[in-house]
């Protein structure tokens, strides 16, 4: 029996897992185990056969890498959709290649021994989330002026509008993972205040909710007199195919408190549903998902993340994540002394040990910049109004290219 065989048989014996686990096996399987290993004999796999397929996968990354920093456009289009496969997904395809040799020791005795649980990974280690601080921000948008003028002058053209955004969301940041201070959510709250799913942002925002809860949330889970949103579904997305069902896990199956503000926000995007869903007519789908498409159609999530940059973009604010938004809520209730076993249970984090490791390193920057803002954001939000830009955008926008 060769390896990818051995395969097909751990996937078929796996009928009780949930389906993005499938997916995720399905997805190990197709792109690393049956290229690089399908072909070996079961009983001859070696601890250097597992180790050269992550060499194999390295040496991808680093075509990946090149490519993206060519100036041959036929260069760069070959690896568009492709992604570097980071530390975190290495261990995740060790994982289950360990789980499925495992299986093939105790339950069929094909092997006696498990290489795959001896190879060495590098640490999966969670990159430190970091403040858009003055400085930070300064020397970002310097670097993006730069990525500007190049683009310019390597296309010969004014950037279009989509061709900025890319820009913008591409140029590196001091951490992948990036953190607004209040002001800045703020500023951003403003800018979608507007927007049809505003009050999903601000549920992302200010509650921490991930971004598959808050398209998957319901509207018979919500109770607005109460102020409270039960989290007991969501959407995620798997390729581009979106994926209903509960959360992983206990902790994820929640109830969070809603603040008045918020509260008011959602009574507005039930009028303009109900709006919708009379423009619509028959053509209207009764999900029930507080957040729709125009005709009453689960959203896409990327849809939110999407619309999420071009929002970031306008208002002229330091690109982050979207799930990023998610941290900075963390940090903010940290920041205005929220126990951190309630911050755990609004996230929905497993134990406060974890969320303790995540945020503590970044909210006393975030309080730093709460206690500078304050005065502001009140007097702002008192006068309704106008924000600063944070980043400059050279007169390169156009609509001849994208």
């Amino acid at each position: 029996m060769t390896v990818a065989e051995w395969m097909q048989e751990f996937l078929r014996r796996k009928r009780k897992i949930d389906v993005t686990t499938r997916r995720s096996y399905e997805a190990h399987i197709r792109l690393y185990f049956a290229p690089y290993l399908g072909d070996i004999r079961l009983d001859r796999l070696r601890v250097s056969d597992v180790a050269g397929m992550f060499d194999a996968i390295e040496e991808f990354n680093d075509v990946i890498a090149t490519a993206r920093t060519s100036g041959d456009p036929e260069e760069r289009a070959k690896v568009r959709y492709r992604r570097p496969v980071g530390p975190g997904t290495m261990h995740r395809i060790r994982a289950t290649l360990r789980h499925a040799l495992n299986i093939a020791i105790k339950q069929d005795r094909l092997i006696g021994f498990n290489p795959a649980a001896v190879v060495e990974l590098p640490d999966a280690e969670r990159p430190k989330a970091l403040v858009w601080t003055d400085e930070r921000v300064a020397a970002w948008n310097r670097d993006l002026q730069h990525r500007l003028d190049v683009e310019a002058r390597r296309r010969g053209a004014r950037l279009s509008r989509a061709g900025m955004i890319n820009v913008y969301a591409s140029v590196p940041r001091p951490s992948p993972v990036m953190v607004w201070t209040p002001s800045h959510t703020f500023a951003f709250l403003a800018q979608a205040a507007t927007h049809r799913l505003s009050a999903l942002y601000r549920l992302i925002a200010l509650r921490g909710l991930r971004r598959g809860e808050a398209v998957g949330l319901r509207w018979k889970d919500v109770d607005l007199a109460a102020g409270t949103a039960g989290v007991h579904w969501q959407i995620t997305q798997l390729g581009w195919e979106p994926v209903q069902g509960r959360p992983k896990t206990e902790a994820s199956d929640r109830t969070i408190a809603l603040d008045e503000d918020t509260v008011t926000a959602l009574r507005a995007h039930r009028k303009r549903q109900a709006a919708e869903r009379l423009i619509a007519g028959e053509a209207w789908a009764d999900s029930g998902f507080v957040f729709t498409d125009e005709i009453g159609g689960p959203l896409h999530p990327q849809q939110v993340s999407d619309h999420f940059y071009q929002l970031a973009f306008q208002v002229g604010l330091p690109p982050v994540r979207l799930h990023d938004l998610r941290h900075g809520a963390a940090s903010l209730m940290l920041a205005a002394g929220v126990d951190l076993k309630v911050v755990q249970e609004t996230l929905g984090h497993v134990s406060s040990t974890f969320t303790r490791d995540t945020y503590t390193s970044v909210y006393p920057e975030v309080a730093r910049a709460a206690t500078e803002s304050t005065a502001a954001l009140v007097n702002t939000a008192a006068a309704g109004a106008q924000t600063v830009r944070l980043i400059t955008l050279p007169n390169h926008v156009g609509t001849t290219t994208t």
